[in-house]
């Protein structure tokens, strides 16, 4: 799926990360240990460049982007965490990656397990984003460490097969894995989720897990946990199957149901009902 224009040089020309980024000393394996020491408050918001040309983070979000990414949750492949770092307050990710680095271009997004990500720097073997604090608190990404393997998409184009369904890469929690269980060259996997998502997931609707589009099987309500199939070919894509019974999986549920609440709750309807009467 490669995009259709690129405002980028060619990757020849493309400036290489700065081999100082400061890296996690040995002790630190992974963002969720150097992230409970870093006393960052909910209010702190970065997105920071790795190139030294421009080191200043911007201290507060863009408000009312006019360009809203949407992703199908159809995984393009499989990235490796190559190198994590702590810059200007903030936190900083280097992955490595093939597919998706077709046609991408500074400030770029790219679904990292199903959470949006905008690329700061990139060169012909991988991609370089910037991680908020309120990212690691709502997402899986805080227990990421070198060598980890992340689901990696592109934004959709407008020409682009909807393989999947609307994912906006909005991480709205994350879940934890209860089980694990094979059948045939099939594999059930179990997820423990909160009342203020379980709400939102229906037997056979939609449900993007670490970024992958998958069907929900079943709801069990009294155990607050849903269940879904990986087939032989879906366990080989995407790196749930990787991943070990008590970890973290991020969620982002259908935005339809969040919408038909939404409208219900506001009296949309009895309106709409009263209008026609």
């Amino acid at each position: 799926m490669a995009l259709a224009h690129s405002l980028a040089p060619p990757l020849a020309e493309t400036p290489k990360l700065r081999p100082s980024l400061p890296l996690f000393p040995p002790r630190a394996t992974s963002l969720k240990s150097r992230f409970a020491h870093a006393a960052i408050p909910k209010s702190s918001f970065f997105s920071l460049s790795l190139s030294g040309r421009n080191p200043k983070p911007f201290l507060r979000p863009r408000r009312n982007p006019q360009v809203r990414c949407l992703f199908t949750g159809i995984v393009e492949e499989m990235g490796r965490v190559e190198q994590l770092g702590q810059a200007d307050g903030g936190f900083v990710m280097r992955i490595g990656a093939k597919a998706v680095l077709e046609g991408v271009s500074l400030g770029d997004s790219i679904a990292v397990n199903g959470a949006c990500l905008t690329v700061t720097e990139f060169d012909a073997a991988g991609f370089a984003v910037g991680l908020s604090p309120e990212t690691l608190r709502r997402t899986s990404l805080v227990e990421l460490g070198a060598g980890s393997m992340v689901n990696l998409e592109r934004a959709v184009q407008p020409t682009s097969r909807m393989g999947g369904h609307f994912v906006q890469g909005h991480v709205d929690g994350t879940g934890e894995i209860v089980s694990m269980e094979p059948e045939a060259d099939s594999l059930w996997v179990k997820v423990r989720a909160g009342k203020e998502l379980l709400r939102y997931v229906v037997p056979k609707g939609f449900i993007a897990v670490d970024g992958a589009s998958l069907t929900v099987v079943d709801v069990f309500d009294g155990e607050g946990c849903f269940n879904f199939m990986l087939v032989a070919y879906t366990q080989q894509k995407v790196v749930i199957p990787m991943k070990r019974v008590g970890q973290k999986v991020n969620l982002e549920v259908d935005i339809l149901g969040k919408y038909v609440e939404r409208l219900l709750s506001s009296g949309f309807v009895d309106s709409m009902k009263a209008s026609r009467s």
